[in-house]
C-alpha cells in the first residue's frame, strides 16, 4: 500500500511518513518502520529537513514484486529446503524437494513480472468466464476492456456481458 502511493505520485515528490499514514490510513508507527527498512534496502530515498520526506529510488516500472516481498518478508519459499540447504535429515533422499524448487521457481517468475508500476494500475473487472484468455497472441497481458459508452465497451462486448 505504501509503495503503491509513492508509485502514483509524481516522481520528484517527497511525502512524509505523517502524510503517508494519513493517505494510507495506516498507524504512524508502522508506517515510519516501514519506509525505514525500505530506505535502509534501497528502494526508497530519505531525504531531511523542512522539505524533507521520502520518494522512490527508481522508476516504478523498474521495481518487481520479487525485490519488494524480499526486502519486507525475506526470501521467497514455499519450503526452506526449497531456495538453500535447510538441514532436513531427509533432504538428500527427499523424492519432492525438487518438485517444490520448480514450484518456487514459478511463483519467483511469477511475481518478477509483476512491477510495482502494475500494483499502482487499478485492476480490470474480475472475468469469470474461464474461456476468455488474459493474454493476447504474443504472450503479453491483455488490456482491460475500455468502456467507449454506457451501453458498449472498446472491444464490441455490451456493457455488464461477459468478456
Amino acid at each position: 500500500v505504501l509503495l503503491t502511493t509513492f508509485a502514483r505520485l509524481p516522481r520528484d515528490e517527497t511525502v512524509t511518513a505523517s502524510e503517508l499514514a494519513r493517505r494510507t490510513r495506516l498507524p504512524a508507527p508502522t508506517v515510519t518502520k516501514v519506509l525505514k527498512l525500505l530506505a535502509r534496502e534501497g528502494l526508497l530515498v530519505s531525504h531531511r529537513g523542512v522539505q524533507g520526506g521520502y520518494q522512490l529510488v527508481r522508476e516504478p516500472k523498474a521495481i518487481d514484486l520479487v525485490e519488494i516481498i524480499s526486502v519486507l518478508e525475506g526470501p521467497i519459499a514455499l519450503t526452506q529446503c526449497s531456495t538453500h540447504a535447510a538441514g532436513c535429515d531427509r533432504e538428500d533422499l527427499c523424492p519432492v524437494r525438487p518438485n517444490w524448487q520448480r514450484i518456487d521457481s514459478a511463483v519467483r517468475d511469477a511475481l518478477a513480472g509483476i512491477t510495482l508500476a502494475d500494483m499502482a494500475e487499478p485492476p480490470c473487472p474480475l472475468r469469470l468466464d474461464v474461456n476468455h484468455s488474459s493474454t493476447t497472441q504474443d504472450g503479453a497481458a491483455a488490456p482491460c476492456p475500455v468502456k467507449t459508452s454506457a451501453n458498449q465497451t472498446a472491444s464490441g462486448l455490451a456493457a455488464g456481458g461477459e468478456y
